[in-house]
């Protein structure tokens, strides 16, 4: 009753949940064009997630699973589903999302007859997998209404149906670690328990015994997405797009959002998008972006790249950006290979390069 009472005050008061504004890109999040001066490794039709192990680098595209050879991306497995999400395990296997409904374990170099393949539970939206402990896999199901690539339509109809999976491949046993989250979007293991970004919450939470929920990071400006261990400790977060007032007022008024979902094509939507400035039916263009044909500093992101740096308590230590003017939006994977950082932007379809030492030099870490 005391949560009812205290919901129907926030929405008549505008504050807690229902407040529309969004906090700003300031302090380890100022916004800088790392990304988008990055260089441009490879493009791709479908990209949908990167891993890497001993070196080497693989990407997810489409259907395909390859692997990055002298610059090149050379295929290793091709699929009949598309692949939703990638991880290379400790024991140089790698496991991938297979239409977000199961789960695949193969040997880069070995027969298609010793794949591993783990399904059960309900998965419909499986968009992350992590190396957790003695050999188990972490797995975030991003929604249990909505496929992956109807991301959009979830959180549009307020979707709070996201899991945390825990899954043993010999015994090909899957279990709920977490259930109820706003779209779960990337994982990673820590010594506290598995690290959880939930996207429509802006946030990050630390997931205790029974589903218990810690938020060690929260109230960002973008919507949080894979997780990947950083070589000197600590984590890469990426963010698939940013916040708006605009969207945050959409989310809160009922019957135009479910309007809007009858009635607009969902590419037309008031909605975040992976990348932006397409069509001239756009909700955001003209004097929202531009004065005089410049976009404005202040202009709100429809589509934004963004990189975060945590320490290993979470907390931002540096940012890398794509920006409202820039391209490299939508961007979903991160990982360390060698001593660079690769960057997944999938908004454009582009694997991008970075120094980490440059970085590192760059903010002083």
């Amino acid at each position: 009753m005391i949560a009812a009472l205290r919901d129907f005050a926030d929405r008549v008061l505008g504050r807690g949940d229902a407040a529309i504004t969004v906090p700003p890109f300031d302090g380890a999040l100022k916004p800088n064009q790392w990304l988008e001066q990055a260089e441009i490794v490879a493009e791709f039709a479908q990209p949908n997630d990167v891993a890497s192990h001993g070196g080497a680098l693989y990407i997810a595209d489409g259907s395909s699973v390859l692997r990055l050879v002298d610059g090149a991306p050379r295929p290793v497995r091709r699929f009949a589903q598309e692949v939703t999400a990638l991880c290379a395990m400790p024991d140089g296997r790698l496991a991938v999302a297979r239409d977000g409904r199961d789960i695949c374990l193969f040997a880069p170099d070995g027969e298609a007859a010793q794949d591993v393949v783990i399904a059960g539970t309900g998965m419909t939206a499986v968009n992350a997998i992590a190396a957790g402990s003695s050999g188990a896999l972490l797995a975030t199901d991003g929604s249990t209404e909505h496929p992956v690539s109807r991301w959009t339509h979830d959180l549009m109809g307020r979707g709070h149906t996201g899991r945390l999976l825990s899954i043993d491949p010999a015994a090909r046993q899957v279990a709920v670690l977490a259930s109820g989250l706003h779209y779960a979007f990337g994982v990673a293991a820590t010594a506290d328990g598995p690290l959880v970004s939930e996207s429509w919450r802006h946030r990050l939470v630390m997931v205790g015994a029974r589903g218990a929920l810690r938020s060690p990071l929260d109230n960002l400006p973008v919507y949080p997405s894979r997780l990947c261990p950083a070589a000197g400790g600590g984590y890469w977060l990426t963010a698939f797009t940013g916040r708006t007032q605009l969207v945050e007022f959409v989310l809160r008024e009922s019957g135009y959002r479910k309007r809007m979902m009858q009635e607009i094509d969902p590419e037309f939507w008031v909605a975040p998008r992976l990348n932006s400035g397409n069509s001239f039916r756009e909700p955001m263009q003209g004097a929202h972006l531009k004065t005089m044909g410049i976009i404005k500093p202040w202009a709100p992101p429809r589509s934004y790249g963004l990189v975060v740096r945590l320490a290993p308590d979470c907390s931002p230590r540096y940012s890398l950006h794509s920006r409202v003017d820039g391209v490299n939006h939508g961007v979903v994977a991160v990982a360390e290979a060698g001593d660079a950082l690769y960057v997944l932007a999938k908004g454009t379809g582009r694997l991008l390069r970075l120094p980490v030492k440059a970085i590192e030099a760059e903010f002083g870490a």
